[in-house]
């Protein structure tokens, strides 16, 4: 823990999504805790069922606002209702640095006045990347899962048709497969068997060099699995990171978080290499979401202290807190890559949209 001497005036609250829904973005606080103390950093959670608790996430926030101690607010996912808790925080503390990471799911222009810095993947620019790391795995043909529901958000859908014009570059056979949506009638368990049942059709069809890509968080264990057993390819997981889905699928066993990240990322590769899948399952070096948290705090951190800008982000000072955490989790340097959203011709300065180099197990 840092000592007392180099801590920061005030405290830094953050609010992750339930363990039950997105473990990698629950333990994004972990590594802060143990660095700042538990006195510094106040982690609390969403509801589980955030789309049916609107008024919980309100009230999340709303206690938070009452301590005045509280300087800086990190909110990791930013998912449907978030604006509306933010807005709470609003009408009492205008002192708040807030930080929105993996923002997706809420209007850009409406967060980026409610957030003093946002980030996300940058969902479009994967169309790209993820087909041209397919095609360094040796795919012949990309297979996207996807439903009705994921492609009616626009950047899901603009990113399947930028990834459908790259494989047509590539001369790369784009093929637009409709999955089950594990929200609807039939559940998750269905959506899952379909994915273990399609995947051995596909390759069948079209040979062991298919890629395969699903929106869905659920469903990446199984399609690990089924990339695996079929020997096929699987560039990156929809989060892409080490923790999101291929501890289950590769049966390595995890305590928590990124404590057990170089463990993950060694096993995958040994487990990779017996079973003859070496370079063929591949994503980013650390979780999105655990670099976003961290970034943020760091930065937030720079601006309770006066070190950078109150009205602008310096993007050298928050590329460097992003390289940092990096080299602290994998002891090593990875590209990182950074630019401002922009949107029906408005680009965003305080909206980053990241992308990083593949890490090939």
């Amino acid at each position: 823990m840092i000592k007392n001497s180099q801590l920061f005036p005030g405290k830094i609250a953050i609010i992750t999504d339930h363990p039950a829904v997105n473990e990698d973005d629950f333990h994004s606080a972990d590594r802060l805790i143990e660095k700042y103390g538990a006195d510094k950093i106040v982690h609390v959670t969403w509801p589980e069922d955030f789309i049916a608790e609107r008024g919980k996430m309100i009230d999340t926030v709303a206690a938070l606002a009452e301590d005045s101690d509280i300087r800086a607010l990190i909110i990791s996912q930013a998912v449907l209702g978030t604006n509306a808790a933010v807005d709470k925080l609003k009408e009492t503390r205008d002192d708040v640095f807030v930080v929105y990471c993996s923002n997706v799911q809420e209007s850009t222009p409406e967060s980026s006045t409610r957030a003093d810095l946002l980030f996300t993947p940058n969902h479009l620019g994967m169309g790209s990347a993820m087909v041209e790391q397919a095609r360094k795995q040796g795919a012949k043909v990309f297979v996207h899962y996807s439903f009705p529901r994921h492609m009616t958000h626009t950047m899901l859908s603009a990113r399947r048709d930028l990834a459908r014009q790259e494989c047509l570059k590539m001369d790369i056979l784009f093929v637009d497969a409709e999955a089950l949506d594990p929200t609807d009638e039939a559940g998750l368990g269905a959506a899952q068997q379909f994915i273990k049942e399609d995947v051995p059709k596909m390759v069948a069809k079209y040979g062991e060099n298919t890629a395969f890509f699903a929106t869905n968080c659920h469903l990446q264990t199984t399609l690990i699995k089924a990339v695996i057993d079929c020997h096929a390819i699987y560039p990156q997981p929809c989060c892409p990171s080490p923790m999101h889905g291929f501890p289950e699928a590769l049966g390595i066993e995890t305590k928590k978080g990124t404590d057990d990240l170089n463990y993950v990322i060694g096993e995958a590769c040994r487990i990779a290499e017996e079973k003859n899948m070496t370079d063929r399952l591949s994503t980013w070096p650390v979780s999105a979401s655990m670099m976003f948290t961290s970034a943020g705090t760091e930065y937030a951190i720079m601006w309770m202290k006066g070190a950078v800008s109150e009205t602008r982000i310096d993007n050298n000072v928050l590329m460097d807190c992003m390289r940092a955490y990096v080299i602290d989790v994998i002891g090593e340097a990875s590209n990182v890559y950074m630019e401002s959203c922009t949107e029906n011709g408005i680009t965003y300065d305080n909206f980053k949209l990241i992308l990083m180099s593949y890490l090939d197990f």
